[in-house]
């Protein structure tokens, strides 16, 4: 059973782990495939993401396992979600899988975040191959 308000998507990625942990944590390359800030994986870092149209969105990193896991808070004080990377090889490449929870249905603001959210993390996804093709 899968909870309502969770967004579950995986990619597999013809890289190692640790060039994907890079895509994830560094933030000129995070910059390339989704959104620019500070992004550290180190517990206790905040950092904001700049969403465009919906503004710097602040963040808390929560849990690290290097290049295994990294989980923080996003957009708190309005979406207040969590987002967790998990990193698994898988033959010559890596499996990567996001968890996006904590979406409020129950709001308007919430209930629209899910929905285009959900629609949209795939195609982010995707866009972290180019990415790592020019490493």
């Amino acid at each position: 059973m899968t909870e309502p308000s969770v967004i579950r998507c995986d990619q597999f990625l013809a890289h190692p782990p640790a060039k994907v942990w890079q895509v994830l944590t560094d933030p000129q390359l995070h910059a390339r495939w989704w959104a620019e800030g500070d992004v550290r994986p180190v517990v206790g870092h905040r950092f904001t993401l700049d969403m465009g149209p919906w503004g710097s969105q602040p963040c808390e990193v929560i849990a690290v396992e290097p290049e295994r896991m990294i989980s923080y808070t996003f957009a708190e004080g309005s979406l207040d979600t969590t987002i967790t990377w998990r990193l698994e090889p898988e033959g010559n490449g890596t499996r990567l899988f996001l968890e996006h929870a904590g979406f409020d249905l129950d709001s308007p603001m919430g209930k629209a975040a899910f929905d285009g959210m959900g629609q949209g993390w795939p195609g982010l996804l995707a866009g972290m191959g180019p990415v790592l093709a020019g490493m």
